[in-house]
């Protein structure tokens, strides 16, 4: 029995009217990763997708595409990232009301509440601050009932992903959402005939306890390791230390032109799951790549750099290694992420590595899933 692959779905490539009046006429995420740079000779700049193009998700074979794609790679799941700012207020809807209303892709999926406020960024803050597009909130019990009741279209469809029977749901921010939400959530929940929901958040706070999550009400939590690497290190460092890494980091993004951000994938995979993931109440992620670049240029906070199958095949193992003693129902891991191409943070084949992270995803469940 192989483990549950849950894989983060960005419904972000189409036109729509908010990025219309936001960047400009016909912007998708196509527009950022089209027009990236190289930041440094070697750097893999642009990225472009090879199988399925600079493909518009509007399309149902686009989508039923992707889902033979993740079934190749072994995907158990797509999470459909779902927003839903208050009051009935959704962006990015239109993907998944259709494969919900049409039924296809066959493909399992759940849903992940990307519940944040959305900024126009200022990547260079010496030229000015974010500027708030569109903002979450969290306005009662009302607005939670009308959240749930479309929820509760999604949980009943028969591909919905379920743990033990109680719909997998995962809200980005838990700490943000209000107790009363994810209480009424519940109780709703089990009104309509489920045994529960089983609640995840994932968190780039790296410092706290899993055991702070739980006792506000989430079954699991996952953790944004990535991102944090850089500031785990920083905090270990005394003060001279500190003093002394940012000057070298300084000069050498002067000198070579690679970024502060940069990281070797080769020598920081290893990190990306720790003994925390170990815990059963503790789902592991495995990053296949990343590079913000196509977003935020040479301010990229995270580059990964050297990204290549073979060691993404290693972070699958370690993760594979992290969830082998966890009772059935929890031998989760989240694959972050299947297209998130303005984060350089996808599976998709591109015209670098082919079906590369695809293939090296299924050989290793493959060789190491059934021994689960």
């Amino acid at each position: 029995m192989k483990p549950t692959i849950i894989a983060y779905y960005l419904p972000q490539f189409y036109p729509f009217k908010e990025n219309d009046e936001w960047w400009g006429p016909g912007f998708t995420e196509w527009t950022n990763v089209g027009r990236a740079k190289p930041l440094w000779k070697g750097h893999q700049q642009p990225r472009v997708p090879a199988d399925l193009g600079y493909y518009d998700l509007r399309l149902p074979d686009v989508r039923e595409k992707q889902a033979q794609l993740a079934c190749e790679a072994g995907v158990t799941a797509f999470c459909y990232w779902h927003y839903w700012f208050g009051n009935g207020r959704r962006l990015l809807e239109r993907v998944f009301d259709e494969v919900l209303e049409s039924g296809k892709p066959d493909f399992p999926f759940c849903l992940g509440w990307a519940n944040h406020s959305w900024y126009a960024k200022a990547w260079d803050k010496t030229l000015g601050k974010d500027k708030l597009l569109i903002q979450q909130t969290y306005p009662g019990e009302e607005d939670a009932r009308m959240h749930f009741k479309f929820l509760l279209k999604a949980f009943n469809d028969p591909r919905y992903l379920k743990i033990d029977g109680k719909p997998f749901f995962l809200i980005y921010e838990g700490m943000s959402v209000p107790s009363t939400y994810i209480d009424n959530f519940r109780k709703w929940a089990k009104q309509e005939g489920f045994p529960d929901l089983y609640l995840v958040t994932s968190t780039t706070e790296f410092f706290k306890d899993k055991n702070e999550f739980l006792k506000m009400g989430f079954d699991a939590v996952t953790y944004i390791r990535q991102s944090t690497l850089w500031t785990e290190d920083y905090m270990k460092m005394n003060i001279f230390q500190k003093y002394t890494s940012r000057v070298i980091r300084v000069i050498k993004q002067f000198v070579t032109g690679i970024p502060r951000g940069a990281r070797d994938y080769a020598k920081i995979y290893k990190r990306l799951v720790t003994p925390v993931e170990y815990d059963p109440d503790v789902i592991p992620q495995i990053v296949p790549q990343w590079d913000h670049s196509p977003r935020s240029g040479d301010k990229a906070n995270v580059i990964f750099y050297n990204s290549q199958p073979k060691y993404f095949a290693e972070n699958v193992k370690d993760a594979l290694n992290a969830i082998k003693d966890k009772p059935k129902e929890k031998q989760i891991i989240i694959l972050k992420s299947w297209n998130e191409w303005g984060e350089g943070n996808y599976m998709e084949p591109d015209f670098d590595h082919g079906k590369g992270f695809i293939e090296a995803l299924r050989t290793t469940l493959d060789t190491y899933g059934d021994a689960l």
